[in-house]
């Protein structure tokens, strides 16, 4: 049987506010908060709560067949927590279905897992955690931040338990293959490859309300016949895209919502389902494995290149992760949390000389120049805690006192645990 899988991203970031030099030393506050408020409002009202609702519908109406996924970034719902909370009850109402996932991702949407693995693996963690909080399950399946994947990076995912991952659809790695298949890692049986449809996810993404594309208008009807016209062996249709896709960036004038209320009707019709990432590989055979050497993304160029591919984003990149070690030695939490937000993808996007989208600068320069300020306030407060000329030997001895005492509490709070039902018992 045949299977769609939709998964869509929420991700906004919080903007840095205009920070000058001599600011450094003076104001360690860094975001633009009206920004934010403006940005996440206009997402909800436009975007996020009509299509939750029309989710919602469509879950109703199907007798919750139609399923779907989401990656929502700890930054997004920290924001969507202060400025938006009603999307969160909305969210709230969409888990209790059944028919909705949410999937673990750096807490930050980050480059972590290109730069430092500890760091990588603290985001899920934090990340993991927030979702079970919200929502009251915690994640099984993995998207990266930005789709970014690598063969090396599926091992550590893999380590942590995970068993299924989100990556893209890259030509140089799939050759002939087709993306609608469930893949493996070349040497973890174990980890199971969903790979995005890039035809099917941005014939809705971004050419839908185009009306000089040869295929408009694009209707459920259509759209599902192309699925029907596969091959009877390719069994799951990955079909991912930022969720302000709906109603945002393509308007509720271009028909957008109808397409999607309608979905479900014409694909039980054809004896299409909807699967969520977590349950397909129990619905297909995996046929192959796929190997990615090198890290690639659902950037249009498929490369990391986007974020790291000049001096600016290297220099940038490499003095924010010189100083991890220090920031989680202490215990300054406002410090700790702009470490997380100083490393969303975003900053880095910025200083892009040819893909630099959604910024606010008038060139790369300024949003080097802009993260660069605010970096140098933020180093100098982690030196004030942890200066840089303790010895890396001094450094190791505090990082291994501190892995101790973490392993200790870990230990303790675990004898609680046992304990508690004993209890209750009695």
């Amino acid at each position: 049987m045949k299977n769609i899988c939709f998964y869509f991203e929420i991700h906004q970031p919080l903007r840095l506010k205009r920070y000058r030099f001599f600011e450094i030393g003076q104001d360690h506050y860094y975001y633009d908060d009206f920004q934010a408020e403006e940005r996440i409002r206009a997402m909800a009202e436009q975007s996020y709560l009509p299509a939750n609702r029309i989710i919602a519908e469509m879950i109703r109406s199907s007798n919750g067949k139609f399923k779907c996924a989401f990656s929502i970034s700890g930054v997004a719902l920290e924001q969507l927590e202060q400025y938006a909370p009603e999307v969160i009850d909305s969210f709230r109402e969409l888990s209790q279905t059944g028919s909705v996932e949410f999937l673990a991702e750096p807490y930050a949407h980050s480059l972590a897992s290109l730069y430092n693995t500890d760091e990588f693996v603290r985001q899920l963690n934090l990340h993991a955690d927030k979702i079970e909080s919200l929502f009251g399950k915690r994640p099984t399946a993995l998207r990266n931040s930005e789709l970014i994947y690598s063969n090396e990076i599926g091992e550590v995912i893999s380590k942590l338990g995970y068993k299924t991952i989100l990556i893209e659809q890259v030509k140089d790695v799939l050759g002939w293959k087709s993306p609608n298949y469930i893949y493996c890692h070349p040497s973890i049986s174990k980890l199971k490859l969903l790979v995005r449809n890039n035809k099917l996810s941005d014939d809705i993404a971004f050419r839908f309300s185009n009306r000089t594309w040869s295929e408009f208008p694009l209707t459920s009807e259509k759209f599902i016949g192309k699925i029907a016209e596969t091959p009877e062996t390719e069994s799951i249709f990955n079909v991912w895209m930022g969720y302000e896709a709906l109603g945002f960036y393509q308007h509720p004038e271009s028909g957008i919502f109808e397409f999607l209320k309608a979905m479900p009707y014409h694909a039980i019709e054809q004896g299409i389902g909807f699967v969520l990432p977590s349950e397909a590989p129990k619905k297909s055979e995996t046929v192959d494995s796929l190997s990615y050497t090198h890290p690639t993304s659902w950037a249009e160029s498929k490369d990391i290149s986007v974020w790291n591919g000049n001096d600016l984003q290297h220099e940038a990149l490499s003095k924010l992760y010189a100083v991890s070690e220090r920031v989680h030695l202490c215990n300054d939490k406002p410090l700790q949390h702009d470490w997380l937000l100083l490393q969303t993808t975003d900053n880095f996007r910025y200083m892009s000389h040819y893909d630099s989208f959604g910024t606010n600068y008038v060139s790369p320069y300024e949003a080097f120049t802009n993260y660069m300020n605010v970096l140098a306030d933020f180093l100098d407060r982690v030196d004030a805690q942890y200066p840089t000329n303790i010895e890396n030997e001094e450094l190791n001895e505090l990082l291994k006192t501190i892995n101790n005492q973490e392993k200790e509490i870990e230990k303790l709070e675990s004898e609680i645990k046992k304990m508690k039902p004993r209890k209750e018992k009695k």
